[in-house]
């Protein structure tokens, strides 16, 4: 039984990961391995998610019974894509998932940051919720240290919680080499060349809520380490 179909004239020779990937729209995502897929210690959790779960796991790993049932293949495939998703989300925070999106970030695989003052600075996938069906999956840029929606609708219609909310700050924990210099260069509207003066004012305030910010920062960390001293 062939539950997939793929635009490939070799279906019947492909697993499923492949054909899963090979999709159009599912660029963003990397192979997650099938020894991380077969150890059930790092599916803790997703079977009270996911519907025919079993059915799921078995498609996935391509020993699905041929003999099941047509009626339940639907819901099969779609919870196959589902599970996915939940279990690519654990596995990109592991050393070997990061290594796999990294190469796809030196790639440029998920675009470059719209924001003419970043200067074509790469982008990595991010959620804004770490439940599922909540929020599509969104494009962070670290020199800007803002999101985006993707410009293809087929990645803006994946669900953000298969990257999850702390994937691109994880991955610059990991491989810190890659942290870039912070953009604080700004478009300065301007009128026959003097800047206009409600934004001046506006970034103004911005500009002075990040200097308090910081200072609090700087005062909480310091505490700490008093705190710490004193113990």
């Amino acid at each position: 039984m062939q539950l997939y179909s793929s635009e490939s004239e070799s279906d019947e020779s492909q697993y499923w990961v492949d054909w899963f990937l090979g999709l159009k729209g599912n660029e963003f995502f990397c192979e997650v391995d099938e020894d991380y897929i077969q150890d059930r210690f790092n599916l803790t959790g997703l079977s009270q998610e996911v519907p025919q779960y079993s059915h799921a796991i078995d498609l996935i790993l391509d020993v699905l019974d041929p003999d099941l049932s047509e009626e339940i293949q639907d819901e099969v495939e779609a919870s196959a894509r589902h599970l996915y998703g939940l279990i690519h989300a654990r596995y990109i925070l592991t050393a070997q998932g990061l290594y796999k999106m990294l190469e796809k970030y030196k790639k440029c695989d998920f675009g470059h940051c719209p924001r003419v003052l970043c200067n074509g600075q790469p982008m990595l996938p991010v959620g804004l919720s770490d439940i599922p069906h909540t929020k599509s999956v969104k494009l962070y840029c670290a020199r800007c240290e803002d999101v985006y929606t993707p410009k293809s609708q087929r990645h803006a219609s994946i669900d953000g919680a298969y990257f999850g909310t702390s994937f691109p700050h994880m991955l610059f924990q990991v491989y810190p080499e890659l942290v870039v210099p912070k953009s604080h260069e700004r478009y300065i509207p301007r009128i026959f060349g003097f800047k206009v003066h409600s934004y001046s004012g506006i970034y103004r305030k911005q500009d002075n809520y990040k200097e308090k910010q910081k200072k609090r920062l700087q005062g909480d960390s310091a505490d700490s380490k008093e705190e710490n001293a004193v113990t």
